[in-house]
């Protein structure tokens, strides 16, 4: 998985999390994968006892977004 870059504006996480939502079928979906996935980043950091300067959902968000501009990232 790619690192997120520390340095994101709002503006740039709001663009993000809307092209996200704009790509899905379902809004309600999206989200729900969004917060499974900063769900399992946050467990992930207490197990191997990692301070992210980044928060879950925000990490999540801009790594989706990473994944559905960018599909040459996402592993078989």
């Amino acid at each position: 998985m790619a690192k997120a870059p520390q340095n994101f504006s709002s503006a740039q996480l709001m663009q993000r999390a809307e092209e996200l939502i704009s790509a899905a079928s379902n809004r309600y979906r999206i989200t729900v994968q969004v917060a499974t996935r900063a769900k399992r980043r946050r467990y992930e950091d207490f197990e191997n006892n990692e301070d992210s300067a980044i928060k879950p959902v925000l990490r999540a968000i801009i790594e989706m977004s990473d994944e559905l501009t960018q599909p040459e990232i996402i592993g078989d």
